[in-house]
């Protein structure tokens, strides 16, 4: 499945409920889960780092659809097209 098809699948299935919520209670939900997530990183805990990446990847779709924010696009021109790196504070 390609990224465009699992988010408008999500929309199809949550757009309904999150629309009713604030954007700011949808973005805390993305801080709890990266939360989690780093929690994860930190113990090493390969499975919950899974399930946390899957959990913060699913919030971000999730705001993407409430804004209607086509993010696959941009991920493309920014990432692929585009590169980024050289502005990241790396040691080479």
């Amino acid at each position: 499945m390609e990224l465009s098809e699992l988010r408008n699948a999500i929309r199809e299935k949550y757009y309904q409920i999150d629309s009713k919520s604030s954007p700011l209670f949808l973005l805390s939900v993305l801080f709890e889960e990266v939360g989690e997530l780093a929690e994860a990183v930190r113990k090493r805990e390969i499975e919950s780092i899974r399930e946390e990446l899957c959990d913060v990847l699913f919030m971000v779709l999730s705001l993407s659809n409430y804004f209607g924010v086509d993010i696959e696009g941009r991920m493309i021109e920014k990432y692929i097209l585009g590169n980024p790196s050289g502005r990241w504070d790396l040691e080479q």
